[in-house]
């Protein structure tokens, strides 16, 4: 591990102890909130059998780049994500009983080197996957996702089983070509076309997409690839709208051997999460994500997650990092290991 964050292509920074502080709590009943239970970790001085020894279940890494979102000529601020998440996450009490979980600190983009930021973050969740680590990511743009994926597919492209479906919440599709540079609109194009480059096929299922934030070429897009969506007016917590929705989610599922969820914070209400670049009031509510997790994890094929585009310069009362926290907090709890 050591020897991957040494060459990597851009910054990295261990997990910080000052993003970890917290009210005191009686000795007496052990650890009662997230900051005492909490790893944290240098990958520089580790090697791959100190990890080992550490015998953590799931990682936390922080994708500290704005570059995506300023090429797609978004609102900056989301480099600062991962930092406000584990601020508000310190302060979470503990429910969750034999996880063993691990800050493992940031990969930073270097001025406008967005690319280098993704292989150096890819390298990373793959060598965590093959160590058995649940990795959590937190961004960060969305762009993020391309990279998160690669680490995935690096792993098991070699295998047996190697179809990893894709679930992205977010309210827009993020399949715009690519123009010059890639961007935080673009992750799943690039996938989808360095798989078929490759004589692949991913599947990707978009929840949360709303018409008013998609142009038609990104529905004719999805269409051509295949791509499948469930618009905003469908993601309710009603029984009818839910069971309709978890139909198509499990032939998605069964047509798949790994599941790789991802979730765009702009795909909220902007009730919900005020702090992102592109805010809406026409998103779903946390209560339909927490439902969403709960019925994907029961499949025990999910590989990995990540959250991205939190944006703290936009937050209001710590609201969207607030919620932020308490997803991660979710899956740390749902996930099957």
């Amino acid at each position: 591990m050591k020897e991957i964050v040494k060459n990597a292509k851009a910054l990295y920074k261990s997990a910080q102890e000052s993003n970890w502080e917290g009210r005191a709590s009686n000795p007496d009943m052990g650890n009662q909130y997230w900051y005492q239970e909490i790893t944290l970790l240098d990958l520089t001085t580790l090697d791959e059998a100190s990890l080992k020894e550490k015998e953590i279940d799931i990682a936390l890494l922080g994708y500290v780049c704005d570059e995506g979102v300023r090429r797609n000529r978004g609102r900056i601020g989301a480099a600062q994500g991962p930092k406000a998440l584990r601020e508000r996450l310190a302060k979470h009490p503990v429910h969750f009983e034999n996880r063993r979980i691990a800050d493992v600190g940031d990969v930073i983009c270097e001025e406008d080197n967005m690319e280098g930021c993704q292989d150096a973050f890819s390298s990373i969740i793959s060598k965590l996957l093959k160590d058995k680590i649940f990795p959590i990511a937190v961004g960060g743009g969305h762009d993020m996702s391309y990279a998160h994926f690669m680490g995935i597919w690096n792993v098991v492209k070699d295998s047996d089983k190697r179809r990893v479906g894709i679930i992205n919440f977010d309210a827009h599709f993020d399949l715009r070509p690519v123009e010059g540079r890639p961007n935080s609109g673009t992750p799943f194009n690039q996938i989808i076309t360095k798989l078929k480059k490759e004589g692949e096929h991913v599947d990707y299922f978009a929840v949360g997409i709303q018409q008013q934030s998609n142009t038609r070429e990104l529905f004719d897009i999805a269409k051509k690839e295949n791509v499948h969506y469930a618009i905003n007016y469908d993601c309710e917590s009603a029984r009818h709208e839910m069971d309709i929705l978890k139909s198509r989610l499990s032939s998605f599922i069964a047509n798949n051997d790994y599941i790789y969820i991802t979730v765009d914070m702009d795909a909220f209400s902007s009730a919900y999460a005020p702090g992102v670049s592109a805010p809406s009031p026409l998103g779903f509510t946390p209560y339909f994500l927490f439902k969403m997790l709960d019925f994907l994890f029961e499949s025990n094929k999910v590989i990995s997650c990540d959250i991205a585009e939190l944006n703290p310069s936009l937050d209001r009362d710590n609201v969207t990092a607030t919620l932020v926290a308490k997803i991660v907090d979710y899956m740390v709890s749902s996930i099957k290991i």
